[in-house]
Parts: C-alpha cells; structure tokens; sequence
C-alpha cells in the first residue's frame, strides 16, 4: 500500500500524561496519538516524537512523524485526528514531508522556554501550574552571565540524568541560544540547541536560579560543564514549567504544508 510521510505540530498540556513515550498501563502522549490514528486507518500506525518530554512537561511545538494510508492528506488527517483527540492534546499544524524525513534524526535544533512568576498573581491557580512561583529576588545580570556561559558546544554530563545517553556517547549539545528575558508577572529562559540531554533544561534552570539568589557563582556552570558527573548539579527545577516550543527542520525536507 502506498503511504504519506507526515509531520505532526503538537501542542499538549503535559499535567495529565506520563510524558511524551508510550508505556503499558499509563497514560502518555504517543499513546494517545497512535490510539487515534490507529483508529482513523483501521491499522496500527507508529508515531515517532522528535524527544521526549517527561511526566508534567507542555509542549507549543512537539513535532512527530507517522506514515498513513495515502489517501490521508495532510490536512484531512490534521483534521480527523484533532475530532477525536482529548481536549489535551491538539494538532496545530500537519506537513507532508519527504521519505527521508525523521522526527528525531533530521531534526536540526529544538527549543525550550521555563517560565518563573515572581509577582503575587504567580500565585493564582491560572498561573502556578505553569509557572515555577519565585518569592525571593532573583539578579537577573547573574542570570544573563550564568546563560551565557552554557552557549556553544560542552559536554553537559553533568546536567543529566546519570544514564541518559550511552557511557560512550560523548554527552556534548551545541547551544546555539540561551537567554533569560524579563516578561510581564515574571522571567522566562529560552535555551535553542541541537539535543537536550535527559532532564538538561531543568538542570540548568535549577543551577542558574541558585546562581541568580546567590547561593552559588556563575562560575559554577563552567566547573560543571568540566565534570564528568552530575554530583555537583543543583536540584532540577520542576516540570511544570517546562514548554517543549518548537523543533526545526531543513525546509528541503518540506513537500507541501497543509
């Protein structure tokens, strides 16, 4: 049967899944994908994610590849999967692609952003699940400087979780972009890279907020980035306030948007 390359563009909001990878007896977001696509073409169909993102983690702009029938557009799939889908999770946008495409391998950059609330109304449950609530102050110079430091490419061992790639996997991430912005009722981090290793943005979320209290130096993110374990590394920032804003791909990879 022939059949059409596709790229999914997802958002969820990631309070009521155990993350993005499929498990036996929880509730994620490939599962539910793949349950309605599977429906959709009378088959089971795999849906492959560009990552994973963990329990309690949101996405703007998760990408997922898929092969269906092809009689499926795009849009025609876009639409029919959005008709059936959780109120948790939806389709923003559906591309044909070319074979060659790969979620994860063609991907060339992805991007995350962490919110931090530091005004009163942080407080509000509008607001807390999805914001990290911050009631001391935080200098946001130290911040900068702390950010600055991790862009380029570095071994970033020490800001994962032990395990999350091969011992032979040299653990480097080339940043391209890492910021930390003002924004109104609080701050925000972006970070863009070419990989995020297994818990890597709240790592560093969590080392930089210690830095920016002024607990630590914003020399410690040069020591850290030398070691070869993360014994040193501060507490993870939490998931809650982690989205998942956008994977980018080579535009030749790209037949027709729909």
């Amino acid at each position: 049967m022939l059949s059409r390359s596709v790229q999914l563009v997802l958002h969820y909001d990631g309070a009521g899944f155990s993350g993005w990878q499929r498990q036996p007896n929880e509730r994620t977001v490939q599962g539910e994908l793949e349950a309605a696509v599977s429906r959709l073409c009378g088959t089971p169909i795999a849906v492959v994610g560009a990552g994973r993102t963990d329990a309690g983690v949101h996405a703007r702009g998760q990408a997922a590849g898929l092969r269906v029938p092809d009689k499926w557009s795009a849009l025609a799939l876009r639409r029919s999967m959005n008709a059936i889908l959780p109120d948790d999770v939806w389709i923003a946008a559906a591309f044909e692609m070319r074979d060659e495409f790969h979620p994860r391998y063609s991907a060339v950059s992805r991007s995350y952003s962490y919110y931090i609330g530091t005004d009163d109304l942080a407080s509000s449950p509008f607001r807390r699940n999805r914001e990290l609530v911050w009631k001391k102050p935080l200098d946001l110079g130290r911040l900068a400087e702390a950010a600055r430091l991790t862009e380029g490419e570095h071994c970033f061992r020490a800001f994962a979780v032990k395990g999350t790639a091969p011992e032979n996997d040299d653990h480097k991430c080339t940043v391209s972009r890492a910021v930390w912005r003002e924004r109104e009722g609080g701050l925000a981090f972006d970070i863009q890279a070419d990989r995020f290793l297994h818990h890597m943005v709240r790592f560093l979320v969590g080392t930089m907020l210690d830095v920016g209290e002024g607990r630590r130096e914003s020399a410690v993110i040069e020591q850290l980035l030398g070691q070869d374990d993360n014994s040193q590394v501060s507490q993870p920032a939490p998931p809650h306030a982690l989205f998942l804003e956008r994977v980018d791909y080579p535009n030749d990879l790209y037949l027709r948007a729909e």
